[in-house]
């Protein structure tokens, strides 16, 4: 059981690919859940050696910047990508995504299916789910149930061990958030990450494959994934279901416009439009073959996505059309802005860098 196609993911994009590691095979059912391994157990090294990390993604915590990624590792800065600090992180666990609900309340998932939960803009954070944990919680929901698949998947995501990561986490507001995953993880709280539940009966095809990206535009919550996967809710979260898209390709993620339309970008530099809601989707042009693996809504209203070889683009037409604006010497993963007036934050494999805003 591979853990993802790896070939489709050639460049910079195996950064994020690589998150699932070793898959661990399923062998004969275990009368006992496996122990959390080491990662789990062991707080991220607090190194200088993690300004150089590998870091996967990067948000704004209200004037502050916080990104994620390998071993644990998360830096914060308070000026604006000039000067950066590890903060205090109880697993070693590579990390993928994040969100801020406001300045303070945040979520960050990853591998082993690791969700942590901050108070405090990202200084500290308590572990909230692993893997074990996601497995249990699945197997008890299906269990109360009648339906002998869904048990039967339970049962073998215990088996397999905590192998499966988030890949994203979506902050509704500083008591609910959504993640997720590989093989078509999905948890949901509603009280500040105390309990997750699974939502894997929220989607209406189950297809097994990866969810990569999860937003919010407007009312409603999108997620994309692998084989051309979009879906959308209107409900909340309650219940998804799949958009025809004329990509099958994978998603790697949305982007949101100041209009509410929505992007969603992923594999050889493809992103597609929609002003619609997901009915209907137009093609845009990015003039890039790598795959785009970050976007972001900047306060000038413009929109800027970023492709695996580190060339960001730039749109001011609300996502129709988009322009080369400038490039960092280095794979990339994540984005962000750092402040209306001081340019971006390219998270990538040599650690994080400033690119200005343009004259």
């Amino acid at each position: 059981m591979p853990c993802m196609p790896l070939a489709a993911r050639a460049g910079a994009w195996l950064l994020r690919a690589w998150l699932c590691g070793a898959v661990l095979q399923a062998g004969a059912a275990r009368a006992a859940p496996p122990a959390l391994p080491s990662a789990l157990r062991s707080p991220a090294l607090v190194t200088p050696k993690a300004l150089q990390a590998v870091m996967l993604a990067v948000a704004r915590a209200g004037s502050r910047l916080v990104a994620v990624g390998e071993r644990g590792t998360v830096l914060l800065s308070d000026d604006n990508g000039k000067a950066w600090r590890q903060a205090q992180v109880p697993v070693r666990a590579t990390l993928a995504g994040l969100c801020f609900a406001d300045a303070q309340q945040g979520w960050a998932v990853g591998h082993l299916g690791v969700v942590l939960r901050t108070s405090d803009g990202g200084q500290t954070w308590t572990r909230q789910l692993d893997g074990v944990q996601a497995a249990q919680l699945a197997l008890q929901a299906a269990q109360s149930a009648p339906d002998e698949v869904e048990q039967r998947s339970a049962q073998q995501l215990l088996e397999d061990g905590p192998d499966k990561p988030f890949f994203d986490v979506v902050c509704l507001d500083g008591q609910r958030a959504i993640a997720v995953g590989a093989y078509d993880m999905v948890f949901a709280t509603d009280d500040g990450g105390r309990r997750w539940r699974p939502m894997h009966k929220a989607l209406a095809q189950r297809q097994g494959v990866h969810l990569y990206a999860i937003r919010q535009v407007g009312g409603r919550l999108f997620i994309a994934g692998e084989q051309g996967l979009l879906m959308r809710s209107d409900d909340g979260g309650a219940s998804f279901q799949r958009l025809e898209t004329p990509y099958k390709g994978s998603y790697f993620g949305l982007l949101a416009s100041p209009t509410g339309a929505v992007v969603a970008y992923g594999l050889r530099g493809n992103a597609y439009r929609s002003a619609d809601q997901g009915q209907t989707w137009a093609q845009v042009r990015t003039g890039v073959t790598e795959g785009i693996s970050a976007g972001v809504a900047r306060s000038d209203r413009s929109l800027a996505l970023l492709s695996q070889d580190g060339q960001v683009l730039s749109s001011r037409d609300d996502g129709m059309t988009f322009s080369r604006q400038a490039s960092v010497a280095m794979p990339a993963a994540g984005l962000a802005e750092a402040a209306s007036d001081a340019g971006l934050i390219v998270a990538g494999l040599r650690g994080l860098r400033v690119l200005p805003s343009s004259p």
